[in-house]
């Protein structure tokens, strides 16, 4: 790319398709803007946007604005066959996402974690790690903060991490971090991913173009991703909680990394057996980028959880609160349930992403889960799964505020509240942490007013 002679279209107006136009702006590119959505927000956007010289495309000018462009740059919300980049590509254009573009720019070393569970807890491990090892860690991509918007203030001492989603690596063909670690590999996103071949070959882009001097980081205990091993340039590290392999291990309670005494599990603050993953997978980068292993210590110790993840929201006349907003699929679910130890009163539902619910209910029938409350568009798929598993503790409320207010009523002291959705946010907020959010407000506002 030739960014003074180029012509970009960028796809969508979100944080990364914004920060993604304000990158090109700044190497003097020629950009133009489009987005399906007419919200306040999108407008505020486009009209910020084009008061700095960016045309804003709207639906009868798409055409146009394809034939006039050299490069699509998409968002990572839209699809790699959504019509535009489809017809884009028809057209010899050429079609990239927001994390490969910034990525392309970028001279610093990059650890890069996709999975579908694990990504943003693991990135938050490995930024407290190099941070106590002394190390520059920026933390950024799916995690909250896009790479294009880090990138041009980046030192040369920086270390990017990078949490990458599936639907950045749809586009992400010339993409090669130093480190790639791969959490594991469940279904989730079906409904654009289609099936699981299709969702676990664009997971395995993230190995695509690592050679022999790149690392990948990998979940021994996941039959999936210990495949993709075989199929890497990279040297391969791996991480288990089950066995004792060439990288992190936890073997009678105890960490070691190719043999060597790192901790001792309980020395840290972690949520069940999949903190425990997170936490090998993040020794192995540190170990990799050379951290000393009392500095490892230090981190993990620092590290406090992240916001959404089962997330203590406080004990309110005798009942405890947990938001795990972040968990959008069953897998992530059923983590959340593990660490229950009291009776629960369960909060699911969102947008349905074509998944199954079948093996969520088989181990709520086995877990602390007293009662489930199912709201939002999944809710009646919920209610099918259930009664399939022979769960009849179920309520079906369509809106999510009136069915916090319900799990708050049903629930009694002693027990807890969980908020973990296996199902993504979009059928009522703009993300995960907009839900998390009017979770913790309707809690709070239901104990005050009661």
């Amino acid at each position: 790319m030739y960014f003074p002679k180029d012509k970009f279209l960028i796809v969508g107006v979100s944080k990364s398709g914004r920060s993604a136009c304000e990158l090109l702006l700044s190497r003097g590119a020629d950009c133009s803007v489009y987005d399906d959505g007419e919200n306040e927000t999108v407008l505020a956007a486009e009209r910020d946007l084009e008061s700095r010289g960016v045309k804003i495309v709207r639906k009868d000018g798409i055409e146009e604005a394809i034939a006039r462009c050299d490069v699509v740059v998409l968002s990572p919300g839209v699809a790699i066959d959504h019509d535009i980049p489809v017809k884009a590509k028809r057209s010899g254009k050429r079609v990239t996402g927001e994390f490969e573009l910034a990525s392309s720019l970028c001279v610093n070393p990059v650890v890069a974690v996709t999975g579908t569970n694990g990504k943003t807890t693991t990135c938050t491990m490995i930024d407290c790690i190099l941070r106590a090892g002394g190390l520059s860690p920026r933390l950024c991509g799916n995690v909250g903060t896009p790479f294009s918007s880090v990138l041009d203030g980046l030192r040369e001492e920086d270390v990017v991490v990078a949490e990458v989603s599936s639907f950045q690596l749809e586009t992400a063909a010339r993409f090669a971090p130093h480190v790639a670690v791969i959490t594991n590999i469940t279904p989730d996103h079906l409904s654009r991913h289609y099936n699981m071949e299709n969702y676990v070959f664009v997971k395995s882009r993230i190995l695509s173009n690592l050679k022999e001097s790149e690392y990948a980081v990998l979940n021994y205990d996941d039959g999936v991703v210990r495949n993709l091993g075989e199929k890497t340039e990279a040297k391969v590290v791996a991480f288990s909680v089950r066995s004792e392999v060439n990288g992190c291990y936890l073997s009678d309670g105890k960490i070691y990394f190719k043999g060597k005494y790192i901790a001792d599990e309980k020395d840290f603050s972690l949520r069940g057996e999949h903190d425990v993953e997170n936490a090998l997978a993040a020794i192995c980068v540190a170990e990799i980028l050379g951290v000393k292993e009392e500095s490892i210590v230090e981190g993990l110790r620092s590290f406090k959880g992240v916001r959404h993840r089962i997330e203590y929201v406080g004990c309110f006349d005798g009942t405890d609160f947990y938001n795990d907003s972040k968990a959008t699929n069953p897998d992530a679910a059923v983590k959340a349930i593990e660490t229950m130890k009291k009776p629960c009163v369960l909060l699911l539902g969102g947008k349905d992403k074509g998944l199954s619910f079948d093996s969520l209910f088989a181990e709520i029938g086995k877990s602390s889960v007293r009662h489930v409350v199912a709201t939002g568009e999944s809710r009646y798929a919920l209610l099918s799964a259930a009664r399939k598993a022979c769960f009849d503790e179920i309520s079906v409320v369509k809106e999510f505020r009136p069915a916090v207010e319900l799990a708050c009523l049903i629930a009694r002291k002693d027990e807890c509240v969980l908020l973990s959705p296996a199902c993504s946010s979009f059928d009522a907020f703009s993300d995960y942490e907009e839900r998390g959010d009017a979770f913790v407000a309707t809690v709070k506002e239901f104990f005050a007013d009661a």
